[in-house]
């Protein structure tokens, strides 16, 4: 049997027990479960409140149930939804009544979704921002998820295959009057205007400032230097609860401990690392190791160093180190010399001195870092990847339009082709499981 011929269902809220909850069934069958457990039918989208009874016609719960018929629905098929109180016991006899419904199975992560886009409900672009607003953890990345789910990208996309195949349809006139004179140029001029117009609009979305696609993931800064110089203690003011070991003997941080962070919406990976010294012990030598690595993947290092100020080991330059000359409460007065770094910094991160200024610093490299990030269209490496290749496309088909129609049509249904992968339309299967099983169970 097609999956496409089964019902799904799953729990689409919370994890119980909770007040309410919210039960989603889409499917052929979504009208059978519904009339099995509510009696009727109710209106098409109009709340109902209703009794639910199991197949033995014992009451499950008072619930209000809806009723979607496709495929005017989320998935594009019929769909039920039950809102129900969050308990174990209401939960366990409604998904038990539900799954002895023939045809009727447990949804799999993501198969909500994944069924909406196979209807034409979404493209891929607003599935990928579906995937980045439930993953969201800062007003930042929320907003810029939604512009995605929105379909910014996805309708500019649209446009530009639908102009694509229009200048295409033009130039392979042009091949099929070839030997009527004057009239594949007349053709032509037209579609070298509007290839050159698509050209520079995808250009200067790809040109645009700012890394969107690091939005997602978010800024990683690496907290390194000395052992007992007070990194765990500044991971936990900046984290605000102890979320590392602090003691004052060397070497207790044995591995590499990340915290997230929002600052000022934006997402940010601190790392606080093992201290890097020389050592013996086989376990310490392991955790240094990992924390020159991570230092030096960062995309800023907070150089820690106590009273005596130490530079020589300082992590990898490929990225911006700052130096922070921390415990300044046992030695006032003292200046801050950090020998190469970016910036330096002195605080006491046991009493607080001096983090408002490192971490509004911090906020500032990150609004540098991630530009203007805000009004971007692009947010993952794949969408980036597949405008490249459009854009390449088209470009060779401007180089080639004199040389010949045909290859210049021919790399006008390339970047065709690598929009439509953009959208989801054409050979993508290698890319959607990788997607949607990343999404809840219910969505």
């Amino acid at each position: 049997m097609h999956p496409r011929d089964q019902t799904i269902f799953a729990l689409s809220s919370g994890r119980p027990p909770s007040a309410l909850a919210v039960v989603r069934v889409s499917g052929p069958q979504a009208g059978l479960v519904l009339t099995t457990l509510a009696g009727r039918l109710p209106a098409p989208r109009q709340a109902n409140r209703r009794l639910l009874r199991d197949r033995a016609g014992q009451p499950v719960d008072d619930a209000v149930v809806l009723w979607f018929p496709g495929p005017a629905s989320a998935t594009g098929e019929d769909v039920a939804e039950f809102h129900v109180h969050g308990g174990r016991a209401v939960l366990a006899a409604l998904l038990a009544t539900i799954s002895i419904i023939p045809n009727a199975r447990a949804a799999e992560p993501g198969e909500f979704t994944r069924r909406a886009f196979e209807n034409g409900k979404l493209d891929l672009t607003e599935a990928e921002g579906l995937d980045d607003l439930i993953h969201a953890d800062t007003d930042r990345q929320r907003r810029q998820a939604l512009r995605q789910l929105q379909g910014l990208l996805g309708d500019r996309a649209r446009d530009w295959r639908e102009r694509i195949i229009e200048a295409s349809a033009l130039i392979e006139a042009g091949i099929d009057f070839s030997d009527e004179g004057d009239v594949p140029a007349e053709l032509r001029a037209p579609a070298v205007k509007a290839i050159k117009a698509l050209h520079n609009e995808i250009a200067e979305v790809l040109a645009a400032q700012g890394q969107a696609e690091r939005l997602r993931d978010g800024l990683v800064v690496a907290i390194a230097g000395p052992p007992n110089v007070g990194k765990s203690t500044l991971i936990n003011q900046l984290a605000r609860r102890e979320v590392a070991i602090v003691s004052p003997h060397a070497g207790t941080t044995r591995d590499v401990i990340e915290v997230q962070l929002d600052l000022d919406g934006y997402p940010v990976t601190v790392i606080d690392t093992a201290g890097i010294r020389e050592t013996e012990d086989p376990v310490e030598q392991e955790g240094v190791r990992r924390a020159k690595a991570r230092a030096a993947d960062a995309d800023l290092v907070l150089w820690l160093t106590g009273p005596e100020v130490t530079t020589e080991e300082q992590a990898s330059r490929t990225a911006p180190v700052w130096m922070v000359r921390n415990k300044i409460d046992l030695e006032e007065g003292v200046s801050v010399v950090g020998a190469g770094a970016d910036k330096s910094f002195a605080i006491s991160a046991s009493r607080g001195d001096g983090l408002p200024d490192l971490i509004r610093a911090m906020v500032e490299f990150a609004a540098e870092f991630f530009g203007a990030s805000e009004g971007a269209l692009v947010t993952r490496a794949r969408q980036r990847d597949l405008l490249r290749q459009a854009s390449g496309s088209l470009r060779r088909s401007l180089e080639l339009v004199e040389e010949g129609e045909e290859l210049a049509a021919e790399e006008l249904r390339a970047a065709a082709y690598a929009l439509g992968r953009l959208l989801g339309r054409v050979d993508v299967e290698d890319v959607l499981g990788a997607i949607f099983q990343k999404f809840c169970i219910g969505k």
